[in-house]
């Protein structure tokens, strides 16, 4: 059964081979003159895009965006997309694992969850300062001089806290939503990146987290406006619809992969959700 290929850091040469969880790359010299162009795959590591020029296109999780100038594209691990960047683009392009980089306290470590996944258009200004995080991180990852790990790692908090700030959720995360909520939620975003396939009743969530289905449903109304069933439904198809558009897999595979025995169910499933049947979606997308 072919699977969405997984990409992996890799050190920008041979100096860096033994720092295999981080890399920082200068746009420019990686487009070398010719323009870019990514099929549909899926890291296993955190990925920023930030782009002083941009022109192109840059697909996730199947929702089209614009490379433009002056944005920043934070995508966490799993996330599947696909990028085309004309060879005129600038900026930086940045990788780095939770081994490298993991915030040690709540607070960092939550700008890191709330700005990953997202795509921020910024005023010149704005993006003017996290160009600068990002000259001073590839000037230090090039340089190699001695610290310079903690060197990037301080520039990382600096470029999420700036980052954070452009936010349109930050306000009313600090406002409305307190700290508890907001770690329970994420504790169960991350369960359903895990065990999707096996766990799909918020019962088996609730159990995992130690919580009754009650108060993981009131969690997720109180910071995103749905049921938690909704969340796992979500969830269910997204996958679905990375396996139909990113393999040749057949339907029936799929509905395996995705831990439906019963590959009529699978299909009657996807086709409630999104008003086509696994094969027309993945005609019609294509």
């Amino acid at each position: 059964m072919k699977k969405i290929p997984i990409r992996h850091i890799r050190p920008t040469c041979a100096e860096h081979a033994s720092s295999p969880s981080f890399n920082i790359r200068d746009i420019k010299e990686l487009l070398n003159g010719q323009d870019l162009v990514q099929g549909l795959h899926r890291h296993n590591f955190f990925f920023i895009l930030a782009l002083q020029n941009g022109k192109g296109s840059h697909e996730i999780d199947f929702e089209q965006h614009e490379a433009v100038d002056n944005s920043v594209f934070c995508l966490r691990p799993g996330q599947v997309h696909q990028l085309m960047l004309q060879s005129c683009c600038t900026g930086f392009l940045m990788a780095f694992n939770t081994e490298f980089y993991h915030p040690g306290n709540k607070v960092s470590l939550q700008r890191l969850k709330d700005t990953s996944g997202n795509f921020c258009k910024l005023p010149e200004n704005r993006f003017q300062k996290l160009h600068a995080v990002l000259f001073n991180i590839f000037q230090e990852y090039t340089n190699r001089e001695d610290g310079y790990q903690d060197i990037i790692k301080a520039n990382l908090d600096i470029f999420f806290i700036e980052l954070f700030r452009q936010s349109q959720r930050s306000n009313a995360l600090a406002t409305s939503i307190n700290t508890y909520t907001q770690e329970r939620l994420e504790e169960f975003l991350e369960l359903l990146q895990t065990h999707i396939i096996t766990c799909k009743q918020v019962s088996q969530y609730a159990k995992l987290m130690n919580l009754s289905p009650y108060q993981l449903n009131e969690i997720t109304k109180t910071t995103l406006g749905k049921t938690a069933s909704e969340l796992i439904t979500e969830h269910v198809i997204l996958e679905a619809k990375r396996y139909l558009l990113a393999t040749s897999n057949q339907v029936k595979e799929i509905s395996e992969q995705m831990g439906y025995e019963d590959v009529s169910y699978f299909i009657r499933f996807f086709k409630k959700h999104t008003g086509h049947s696994p094969d027309a979606f993945r005609r019609n997308f294509i």
